[in-house]
């Protein structure tokens, strides 16, 4: 038998049903779309061709010029309503009341790109990358964190060791001098316990610098409160004990059995321990953990220490701003007491310093990003030790280093006799 009896013709009323799907694909892509506009477009123009011959013989013109005209209809260019491609970069918008094939090319907006031709939308690049300038490729991002070596971190570890080096330089000059009047009349103990307190708040800072880790996310923050809150409490501590005094030296009084190490330590660690109770059910219940965010650069990776728990986070600040209005109100009140060697008025200049610095961390930490966040919180801590030190204690060492001729009972007296 012939090959060619085994042919069957076709009928003309085949349908696509009974094909076989592993064979043809059924589904109408783009690709598929457009073969079907083709191929409709170029039925269309053949039956119009066609069409135009059969009216034109009709008409009786010979076949002599049916054919210049014939070879003129082929070798006429066909007009396209398409645009040009768009190139990867840029995605296509219909044209609203144009062809299918008429659209603009846009490109892609930030941070989402186009990697192919004609692509109808751009896509976002993964959290960890980012968008090239030309949009056609993403990018991994840098992983950073407030390093030591750069700029700013050598700037605020500087401060950082610089002052804790004066802190303790001051707490040798109140150590040397520890039996002067001025050194005594103001508490001893308290003093070096605000001077530790004070030491160890500019060594603190520098857990926040470096890469962020386990421990030292447990530690910065809850250390920071803590320490602070000692800080606090022995100057709340010296100024009670300086309303006490003043209040002892009245007739009759029975507050001078009160008057003692034990009721500034017991200040100290009440208040301490309040703060201490806080950062427990912090770390107990939601810790801060190491953490990336990828939003806040666009081409970099922070790497920082989650607080966790951001209502614990407020909770340790909000208990150290109450100590230190506290500070402040009993201060502010005891700066006129008859008293020599009176540090009221120091300590409210302190407490002033130290609310304001504080109550501009808040808006500013909220407001930055990254790094700089980490920033802001390493130069409030500096910056509110730094005035307890410079409001509390340089007026003293002012004293005992260059007038040391006021550093005596004499004095003392007389101070006192003057303001009573």
């Amino acid at each position: 038998m012939n090959e060619d009896e085994n042919v069957v013709p076709c009928t003309g009323k085949e349908k696509l049903k009974v094909l076989p799907t592993s064979v043809f694909d059924m589904d109408m892509t783009d690709h598929s779309y457009s073969i079907y506009n083709a191929i409709y477009a170029v039925a269309h123009a053949l039956h119009d061709f066609h069409s135009s011959i059969t009216a034109y013989r009709a008409r009786g013109h010979d076949e002599a010029k049916l054919e210049h005209l014939n070879e003129k209809l082929w070798k006429v260019q066909p007009l396209s309503l398409c645009n040009s491609k768009c190139h990867s970069g840029h995605a296509r918008r219909k044209i609203e009341g144009k062809p299918f094939c008429c659209y603009d090319c846009l490109q892609c907006p930030h941070g989402k790109i186009s990697n192919q031709v004609d692509m109808d939308d751009c896509f976002q690049c993964p959290s960890d990358q980012y968008a090239n300038v030309n949009h056609d490729l993403c990018l991994p991002k840098i992983v950073t964190f407030l390093m030591y070596e750069e700029t700013l971190g050598i700037i605020l570890a500087s401060s950082a060791v610089f002052f804790s080096l004066i802190t303790t330089g001051i707490l040798w000059i109140f150590i040397k001098h520890q039996d002067t009047p001025i050194v005594k009349a103001n508490n001893r103990n308290l003093t070096y316990a605000l001077l530790i307190a004070l030491f160890l708040s500019f060594l603190c800072s520098l857990l926040f610098l470096g890469k962020p880790g386990t421990v030292t996310c447990l530690l910065h923050q809850t250390a920071f409160g803590i320490i602070f809150s000692v800080a606090i409490s022995c100057v709340l501590a010296k100024t009670i004990i300086v309303v006490l005094a003043f209040m002892a030296t009245k007739p009759g009084s029975k507050i001078t059995k009160w008057m003692g190490r034990r009721l500034a330590m017991f200040f100290v660690l009440s208040c301490s321990l309040i703060q201490g109770i806080i950062c427990i059910i912090w770390v107990t219940t939601s810790p801060p953990f190491p953490d990336a965010d990828t939003n806040s650069g666009a081409e970099e990776i922070f790497l920082q220490c989650n607080e966790g728990s951001v209502f614990m986070f407020y909770c340790v600040l909000g208990y150290m701003g109450l100590l230190a209005i506290i500070s402040f109100m009993v201060a502010f009140l005891a700066r006129k007491l008859p008293d020599a060697f009176n540090e009221a008025k120091f300590i409210t200049f302190s407490m002033l310093v130290f609310c304001s610095v504080w109550l501009s961390f808040v808006p500013t930490y909220l407001s930055t990003k990254g790094k700089y966040m980490v920033a802001v919180e390493i130069f409030s801590i500096i910056a509110s030790s730094v005035g307890l030190l410079i409001c509390i204690f340089f007026p003293k060492c002012y004293i005992i280093l260059l007038r040391p001729d006021l550093n005596n009972k004499e004095q003392l007296r007389r101070q006192t006799y003057r303001k009573t």
